[in-house]
């Protein structure tokens, strides 16, 4: 299906192929076992054809299967296309028990779905693996108890800038090990990795909660949540990478 404008997703054209192949990766292959995705359509495009992993020549593609991966097949004939990115990241916040004002900007609803997955780290983890997850955001384990963590990371949010950056990729990165036992790949850019001091971590920590329930949501669902959480972290390094630059 073609590209709808969307205001959100428009940053992805300031995009480098190589940055886009993060997010091109979770839309064409389950990042779990890495096997491809039955209901994918961007391998089959013209343009896919014609410029293979040179993604920034055909971004809108890449958007366009984003956007259709957001709703049901069926709904989007009517609709004559799929849906916008800010309706797949409320439906990904709804499906996580998300708390938020959905007259919020759409950076401040990422936000707030942020500050769900580390409510649920705190509830889900045990004293040890909290004190791990402590060391790989670079906090004191007895201001997390003392504050919370959803606490401090929204304190460091709201803060913005760099620190802000680091502590969303940080968090990102560890979710992403959560579920698929291996971290992102946006890490393995090596300016990234060498400023975040990204952190190995203890990969075979137990999915349990909120991670389990991730496991049996539908198809659809697999993909539009850890994409939701490339396009985050993807904006993010957008708005950053002039700092980056300059480290």
């Amino acid at each position: 299906m073609a590209y709808k404008y969307d205001a959100d997703l428009e940053f992805l054209g300031k995009l480098s192929s190589e940055e886009l192949s993060c997010l091109v990766d979770v839309l064409i292959k389950d990042p779990k076992d890495n096997e491809k995705r039955l209901t994918e359509t961007l391998t089959i495009s013209d343009n896919y054809k014609k410029y293979g992993n040179d993604y920034a020549k055909y971004w809108q593609d890449v958007a366009a299967e984003l956007q259709t991966f957001g709703g049901n097949s069926l709904v989007n004939v009517f609709r004559g296309g799929g849906v916008c990115y800010r309706e797949i990241l409320c439906d990904v916040c709804d499906k996580q028990k998300v708390s938020y004002n959905k007259n919020s900007s759409t950076t401040q609803i990422e936000t707030y779905l942020l500050q769900k997955i580390l409510d649920d780290m705190q509830a889900q983890l045990s004293e040890e693996k909290l004190k791990e997850l402590a060391k790989e955001f670079d906090i004191e384990y007895s201001q997390l108890k003392a504050q919370g963590l959803a606490a401090i990371g929204m304190g460091i949010f709201r803060l913005g800038g760099f620190k802000s950056y680091v502590f969303t990729l940080r968090l990102i990165n560890i979710v992403w090990r959560f579920l698929f036992g291996h971290g992102l790949k946006l890490m393995a850019n090596a300016t990234i990795a060498r400023v975040l001091s990204i952190a190995t971590g203890p990969i075979g920590w137990a999915i349990t909660g909120a991670w389990t329930a991730y496991d049996i949501a539908g198809p659809a669902y697999r993909v539009t949540f850890p994409a939701v959480l490339q396009v985050i972290a993807l904006r993010q390094t957008y708005l950053n990478k002039h700092l980056l630059e300059n480290r």
